[in-house]
C-alpha cells in the first residue's frame, strides 16, 4: 500500500499530502490548477491532469474536497473514482460531509470490490502542517487497521468510530462543540470590550482556568490582532453546522446553541465573509471590525 492518490489540495489537503510524501509514500495528485500545486510537485508528487489518470495507479485514494456536492462528483461521476480505480483499492474520504453520503460511497464501493472509509479530521491548518490531526474513522475495522500507517503520517490521535458514516457523525459532534466554544469566546470578548477591560490581560488571566479551551488559545489572540485569515474557512464551518443541524433534527433533537451559532455565521456569510476564518464570528458582535 505504497501508491497514494490525493484529490483536494487546499489549506488542509496539501499539508496532509506533504506529510504522506515525507513518510515515504509514492504520491499521485490531481488538482484543477497545476499552478497551485507546483510546490508539492517539486517535492516529489506526481501530477495528473485527470482524476481517471490519477486513480488508476494507486493502492489508496484519499479525498479532501470542499462540499458534499464535490465528494459526490469525484466519487460517482463518469471517469472518476468509482468508475476508474482498480478493484481492491482503499478509498478514504477525509472531507467533512454527509453521513448518508459516506454510507452510500461505502455501499456502492463495497459492491465494486473497494475498501471504503470515511475519515474526517480535526485540528485545523496547524494540525495538518504538523501531522498532529485527530482522525475520526468509520467503515470496516479491518480496513481501518490496514490504513493505520497512512493515518499515522497525518495525525496523532487516530480513532475508529464504528461502521460507515460514524466517522462523519463523530466529526459533526466535534463541530457542535466548536460552535458553542467559539461563540462563548466571542461573546466574552465582546462583553469585556464593552466594559473597558484590557483584552490581552483578560486572555492571559482566563486561559489557564476553567474557561480555557483550544478555541480560546487558537483564536483569542487572532481576534485581538484583527487577524481573520482562514485556518478553516467560515463557509466550510457553515456547511458542517448545517449538516449537524439536519442530522440532529432527523433524530428529534433541537440543539439551540448550534442553531444560534449557525444563524450568526450565515448572517456573516451572506455579507461576503465566507472566505474568512471561523474567528471572524467576532464581527457579529462588534460591527466596527
Amino acid at each position: 500500500m505504497r501508491k497514494v492518490g490525493f484529490i483536494g489540495l487546499g489549506i488542509m489537503g496539501k499539508s496532509m499530502a506533504r506529510n504522506l510524501l515525507k513518510a515515504g509514500f509514492e504520491l499521485h495528485i490531481y488538482a484543477r490548477s497545476m499552478l497551485k500545486v507546483t510546490d508539492i510537485i517539486s517535492e516529489g508528487a506526481r501530477f495528473h491532469n485527470a482524476i481517471a489518470d490519477c486513480v488508476k495507479w494507486c493502492d489508496v485514494i484519499i479525498t479532501m474536497v470542499g462540499f458534499p456536492s464535490d465528494v459526490e462528483d469525484v466519487y460517482f461521476s463518469k471517469d472518476k473514482i468509482l468508475d476508474r480505480a482498480k478493484e481492491g483499492t482503499y478509498l478514504i474520504d477525509m472531507t467533512t460531509t454527509s453521513p448518508a453520503l459516506a454510507e452510500r460511497i461505502y455501499e456502492e464501493g463495497t459492491k465494486k470490490g473497494f475498501h471504503v472509509l470515511d475519515a474526517p479530521v480535526t485540528g485545523g491548518d496547524t494540525g495538518a502542517k504538523n501531522g498532529t490531526l485527530s482522525i475520526l474513522a468509520g467503515g470496516d475495522k479491518a480496513d481501518f487497521d490496514a490504513c493505520l500507517p497512512l493515518f499515522r503520517a497525518m495525525g496523532t490521535n487516530i480513532n475508529y468510530q464504528g461502521k460507515a458514516g460514524c466517522g462523519q457523525h463523530a466529526k459533526l459532534a466535534n463541530q457542535i462543540m466548536i460552535a458553542g466554544a467559539l461563540s462563548g469566546v466571542c461573546e466574552a470578548l465582546a462583553y469585556a470590550r464593552a466594559k473597558g477591560l484590557n483584552l490581552g490581560v483578560l486572555l492571559r488571566s482566563v486561559s489557564t482556568g476553567a474557561a480555557g479551551s483550544k478555541q480560546l488559545d487558537a483564536f483569542g489572540p487572532k481576534i485581538l490582532e484583527g487577524n481573520f485569515e482562514p485556518g478553516f474557512f467560515m463557509k466550510h464551518f457553515v456547511k458542517d453546522m448545517t449538516l449537524a443541524d439536519g442530522e440532529a433534527q432527523e433524530s428529534g433533537l433541537q440543539l439551540e446553541v448550534l442553531q444560534a451559532a449557525l444563524k450568526n455565521y450565515k448572517e456573516l456569510e451572506s455579507k461576503g465573509m465566507g472566505d474568512l476564518g471561523t474567528q471572524a464570528l467576532i464581527k457579529h458582535y462588534d460591527k466596527t471590525l
